[in-house]
């Protein structure tokens, strides 16, 4: 039989749910139980493929190609399940699954309704699977009282009440925060947020309250006696120096023990945290530091490349460094020498994105790394735009250009050394593309296989001949300029099964110059860090020690 804990929050947005969620998917884990965690998003995008990386921060792939809230990123790295599509789902996609089941007729011609017909989709998603794990963990986005929301909270209410008693839970995550002035910790706020959700019908079990520092028992006893939850229930979310933290903090706080007795689960079997205790030690014991800068596009909002910052923690771990990472603009030297801007960094990664702005700048700092010999990591865009620069100055095609932003030919000669991919193949189809789609869902996504050449620097990274990744991206490096680009030194040493999309290129001459047109960061994970990351930054580290 599946458990079923309802994370929602209160008081203000960005408390971290998502974390919370993760923290305690991995406390469960560790007392033995499987588990899977679920977002349920408000707003009414079909999903967030097609949102800006500033309104949303990034989109997280899984394998089965479904673009996902970012919070997926955090279940996946603190558990180790691997997401799916069916653990994603926002007002956008149910509106829009009830409005085709109208369409086809099958609601029998009844008036479409909020409720039942909007909040019984929902109820329908939560179930997908339901008999697989010991506990499914579905968190709810927003806050309570957002009207977006209402359907979400409505469906999980009804959701308890059609389950046996004792199968599902409510956890409510809010804000205490603290008056400088009067010096006072305050529990109005949260009293309110429980008020709002008991006026819906939910009651909350237990009680996350985020705050700076510890929470008085005299605080702790009356957020009990006002919120109607027991006083062992009230858990204090202290702000951490790191995220990888939190499991070690939630459990000292009692939050997995609060949660098997809301289940009646006795007596609970003991957590096993070493795996925790090695993650924490390797965070807060580093023997050594490397700098590395992310020359990107989305640099104000760092949850932009959220993956790629904890891809690269991770990578420290496995190696007992600390990476300070360093964002920088790719837009300030688009016109510039980039030499001021990355000299002294011990590697260079560019990531990912999209549209032309600041993609001179990412074509310079792939060609300061080339030349100077300093480890270099393309991601997506990252891997084009240095084999554009190495068509450009290595390879004679001085006019070498990306069909996404070189698209009007008549008004700028280039040779479009990438292009818009058009058809693939997925399994046993072959997916047909044009320019005129629309834009969500239509990339390549999810995982793909690709096949390493032999010797090469990444099938000693990997360890392996094959590998398989997860992709998003429409555009490719065009197979036909390979013979000229593998003559100037630039090796493909990852390609399609079918040989016909590069996947991987790599500068053999260099000490560790490799670009991925996947996104490896995507499955990247603090007890076992992708063997990229983890290479990466140990050349970081051999860099460091030279200057």
């Amino acid at each position: 039989m599946t458990r079923f804990i309802f994370i929602t929050g209160g008081v203000v947005s960005s408390l971290g749910k998502g974390l919370a969620s993760a923290a305690l998917g991995a406390l469960l884990q560790a007392r033995g139980f499987s588990v899977r965690l679920r977002k349920l998003d408000p707003y009414l995008n079909v999903d967030p493929g097609t949102m800006s990386p500033f309104e949303h921060g990034e989109v997280f792939v899984t394998d089965d190609g479904a673009e996902t809230d970012l919070d997926l990123g955090h279940y996946e790295r603190f558990t180790g399940v691997a997401a799916r599509k069916t653990d994603s789902v926002s007002s956008g996609r149910i509106y829009s699954n009830v409005l085709e089941k109208e369409r086809r007729g099958d609601y029998l011609g009844k008036t479409i309704q909020v409720i039942p017909h909007v909040t019984d989709e929902i109820k329908d998603f939560i179930a997908i699977g339901e008999n697989e794990v010991d506990f499914m963990l579905c968190e709810i986005g927003g806050t309570v009282g957002d009207i977006e929301g209402l359907p979400f909270f409505e469906a999980i209410r009804q959701f308890s009440q059609d389950k046996p008693r004792g199968q599902c839970i409510f956890m409510h995550l809010t804000l205490l925060p603290w008056i400088k002035a009067s010096g006072e910790l305050k529990t109005k706020p949260t009293q309110h947020s429980v008020k709002e959700l008991r006026s819906i019908g939910i009651a909350p079990d237990i009680l996350v309250c985020r705050s700076e520092g510890p929470i008085p028992d005299k605080e702790r006893a009356k957020l009990a006696l006002f919120c109607n939850v027991r006083p062992e229930a009230v858990i204090a979310a202290q702000d951490l120096s790191t995220i990888y933290d939190a499991p070690l903090a939630y459990h000292r706080e009692g939050l997995d023990q609060a949660v098997l007795d809301a289940f009646q689960i006795s007596p609970a079997p003991r957590p096993e945290l070493s795996r925790w205790e090695d993650v924490s030690d390797r965070v807060h014991h580093p023997e050594g530091e490397v700098r590395v800068a992310i020359v990107g596009k989305y640099t104000q909002l760092e949850d932009a490349y959220k993956s790629i910052a904890e891809a690269l923690i991770h990578g420290g771990m496995a190696n007992r460094v600390k990476v300070k990472i360093e964002w920088v603009d790719a837009e300030t030297f688009d016109t510039k020498d980039p030499a001021p801007y990355l000299e002294g960094f011990h590697a260079i990664l560019v990531p990912g994105g999209f549209g032309e702005r600041g993609t001179e700048g990412k074509i310079k700092a792939a060609q300061f790394a080339r030349e100077r010999k300093v480890p270099y990591l393309g991601i997506c865009l990252g891997m084009q735009m240095a084999v554009i620069e190495a068509a450009r100055n290595v390879a004679g095609v001085a006019t070498a250009g990306s069909e996404e932003f070189d698209h009007e030919a008549d008004k700028k000669r280039f040779e479009p050394v990438v292009y818009h991919l058009k058809e693939w193949v997925q399994g046993n189809y072959t997916v047909r593309r044009t320019t005129d789609d629309d834009k969500g869902g239509t990339m390549r996504l999810g995982a793909y296989t690709a096949v390493l050449a032999e010797g090469s620097r990444v099938a000693q990274v990997y360890g392996a001949s094959q590998i398989e990744e997860r992709h998003r991206h429409r555009y490719e490096v065009d197979i036909k300029y390979r013979e000229k680009l593998e003559a100037a030194g630039l090796c493909f040493s990852g390609m399609s099964p079918d040989g016909r999309l590069p996947e991987i290129v790599e500068w053999s001459d260099h000490p560790w110059f490799i670009g991925v047109q996947f996104h490896p960061e995507l499955k990247s994970k603090p007890f076992a860090p992708h063997p990229l990351f983890a290479d990466f930054v140990r050349a970081a580290k051999e860099t460091s020690r030279l200057v």
